[in-house]
């Protein structure tokens, strides 16, 4: 079984055995803010803080009967003892987390980490229902919010799928752009139908434009940065000389919504296409905005 997957069996054995599916996701992100490398990543989501990676790890570990579940509520069904199965770094912060939220309402954990961790009450439907207005004036002063116009790029390598999409929500991103030409990952939830869904769940428009991708059997067989090079040599006189009504699309629609991001794989700029395709976008005549890598 995967570590990360043994910290929510964990949890789970340490409070009873069993944690309505809210409370499960708060203490899972209390157990995260103390641990110095995290084992899960969160969004601010309906209920505040959300991991998706851990929802999926959560159905995945009930499809193997390692738990049940209802619609409200997640049972240990493994008799293992996974507290032991934990680093002594994590068994001392289950020990805090136990002694600290023992007994505490899938509300009072809510407002807890809203009043706390603000930027994860965001999103939420609930924050101020269970905030007075001074604190649920807090929250709305934590979401990210300009009016500047910026064309961002951004790739998801090495990175989790929530730390992706909080780079989105931080710089305020209003539209992603696919530019992948054929939009598949192996990677968990970056497969268009999935991030399309994510990003929509945030409020973040997905768009798709394959023409300016480069398709995968060029990819292949890159081992320097001098094969990138001459990969994209051929992209630039080829590829951006044929779709240059993408690109001025692209252009236009930055226009309308301020704060756009170009995606695809690479986290290295050096070695993705969509550097050389928003460095073509900025030479369109009507560019006069700034360009922005996260």
């Amino acid at each position: 079984m995967f570590y990360r997957r043994k910290v929510i069996m964990a949890l789970l054995q340490s409070f009873g055995g069993s944690l309505e599916k809210i409370s499960l996701q708060k203490l899972l992100f209390l157990f995260s803010t103390k641990q110095e490398k995290t084992v899960y990543d969160f969004i601010p989501y309906r209920f505040g803080s959300y991991s998706i990676s851990a929802h999926a790890d959560l159905e995945a570990m009930a499809r193997q009967s390692f738990i049940l579940k209802n619609e409200t509520t997640y049972q240990k069904k493994d008799a293992t003892d996974y507290v032991k199965k934990l680093n002594l770094e994590d068994r001392l912060i289950l020990q805090k987390i136990v002694r600290d939220f023992d007994n505490k309402s899938s509300d009072e954990l809510m407002k807890f980490t809203y009043l706390n961790f603000h930027y994860t009450a965001i999103n939420s439907e609930t924050a101020q229902k269970l905030l007075n207005q001074k604190e649920y004036q807090k929250v709305k002063s934590a979401k990210p919010t300009s009016e500047k116009t910026i064309l961002f790029t951004i790739g998801y390598e090495g990175i989790s799928l929530e730390e992706y999409l909080n780079r989105l929500i931080r710089n305020d991103v209003k539209v992603l752009v696919d530019v992948r030409c054929n939009p598949v990952s192996m990677k968990f939830g970056f497969s268009k139908k999935q991030l399309k869904s994510y990003c929509e769940s945030l409020k973040i428009e997905y768009i798709h434009i394959p023409d300016v991708g480069i398709r995968s059997e060029f990819r292949q067989d890159l081992r320097s940065q001098l094969d990138y090079d001459e990969l994209f040599k051929v992209y630039k006189t080829e590829t951006l000389e044929k779709t240059r009504n993408s690109q001025k699309d692209i252009l236009e629609l930055l226009k309308q919504k301020k704060r756009i991001a170009l995606t695809c794989f690479e986290s290295d700029i050096n070695k993705c296409h969509r550097t050389h395709l928003a460095k073509s976008i900025t030479q369109l005549p009507d560019w006069d905005f700034e360009l922005k890598h996260i």
